[in-house]
């Protein structure tokens, strides 16, 4: 099985019902770095630990499954 990371993102923004301005604002990023990381299939392990902690999501586990 393969993860996408930024498809997995998206996906839990539009479960917790918030915005992207939401998460650009939470993260500090403009709105074309945020549609540039949906498109990733993997990112940086600090940014994902950022995003883990705005959006109370443990990514990782999902890495961690796959072992």
């Amino acid at each position: 099985m393969q993860i996408h990371i930024g498809n997995l993102i998206r996906d839990e923004l539009r479960h917790k019902k918030r915005t992207n301005q939401w998460l650009v604002d939470q993260l500090g990023i403009d709105r074309r770095t945020l549609q540039r990381l949906y498109n990733k299939p993997s990112i940086d392990t600090q940014q994902l630990l950022r995003i883990s902690k705005v959006l109370d999501k443990d990514f990782f586990n999902l890495y961690s499954a796959l072992l």
